[in-house]
């Protein structure tokens, strides 16, 4: 994938205001409503955010130390995607089948007891990833790598980790739509 970097940094900032938004509605209900699932397998709209918010303490405190260390302070006009970056940023992104993917253990939250201060987690952590792709756009984001949470070892494109990060987000309140249409059905 090659596009314009401030283009991407715009779609990326647009999207997370998107979820932004949803998070605050989502905060006008009931912790009743919040922790309804469909069945005893599956997440509730709470598990959801609280699984965004385990990912987001791991990617959001990475992100920030590999932009303040970064080397490369020299913007690139396009940005192009890595094999393996774009890789696991499209494998997140909802389809209309939805491919089911496993959870790991520790960013499995199902069964926790849960109140709406997940919301306000949710969104001050939304409001950090604005803030990190607003500094992203003062270095390189092709040579800026972070790792990701499955192995050190493996490193994005800082770009890709946004991108992989933001989609993993729009998946999940994807699930919570889905959440909020039985809920309200049932």
């Amino acid at each position: 994938m090659h596009i314009d970097t401030n283009t991407l940094l715009s779609q990326l900032k647009e999207s997370t205001l998107n979820l932004i938004a949803k998070a605050n509605v989502l905060a006008s209900q009931t912790e009743q409503s919040l922790n309804w699932r469909p069945d005893k397998d599956s997440w509730s709209t709470l598990e959801c955010l609280q699984h965004l918010n385990l990912y987001g303490n791991f990617y959001l405190p990475e992100i920030d130390k590999r932009i303040r260390q970064s080397r490369h302070r020299q913007p690139v006009a396009t940005f192009k995607s890595g094999v393996l970056g774009n890789y696991f940023a499209q494998s997140m992104l909802p389809k209309e089948k939805l491919n089911k993917m496993k959870t790991f253990k520790n960013m499995n939250p199902i069964n926790s007891a849960l109140d709406k201060k997940i919301i306000e987690v949710f969104i001050a952590q939304q409001q950090q990833i604005l803030n990190l792709l607003e500094a992203a756009g003062h270095i390189n984001i092709i040579k800026t790598k972070t790792s990701i949470s499955i192995s050190s070892m493996i490193t994005l494109r800082l770009g890709d980790t946004f991108r992989f990060f933001i989609n993993h987000n729009i998946r999940h309140f994807q699930q919570i739509a889905r959440i909020e249409q039985a809920r309200v059905a049932s």
